[in-house]
């Protein structure tokens, strides 16, 4: 039984990523790994919001850069509203797209679709 899915995005930089994820989009750090504490970089970390999970990782084995993805969000336009007060970039505003879900995006090197889905119509009985 599938329980959870825990996306993985490969970052060149752990330091900016952190600074990007947590100081930007409010993540906070959970976890940190380095072996050599004394370069930033190779690093793996654990980041968690509203209990939402996602790992980011310099190491060349984990990954490609360029990844995406998609993180269901209750309100979008909120969360609009709270990255610009924070001054994070945004590439693609809200947007209503087709299928009904409202979407926006941003990239970091990574592309990060936060999206709102309408509920799913109850049959008609």
């Amino acid at each position: 039984m599938l329980l959870a899915a825990l996306p993985l995005l490969r970052v060149s930089s752990a330091a900016a990523a952190e600074a990007f994820y947590c100081g930007g989009l409010g993540f906070t750090r959970l976890v940190a790994y380095q072996p050599d504490p004394a370069r930033a970089d190779p690093c793996y970390l654990g980041l968690a919001r509203d209990g939402v999970r996602l790992d980011l990782s310099s190491f060349s084995g984990d990954g490609g850069p360029g990844g995406v993805v998609g993180l269901s969000v209750g309100d979008v336009d909120a969360l609009y509203a709270e990255l610009q007060a924070r001054g994070v970039p945004v590439a693609l505003p809200p947007t209503d797209q087709t299928g009904g879900r409202r979407e926006m995006y941003l990239t970091d090197g990574n592309c990060l679709r936060f999206f709102h889905s309408p509920p799913e119509p109850q049959p008609s009985a």
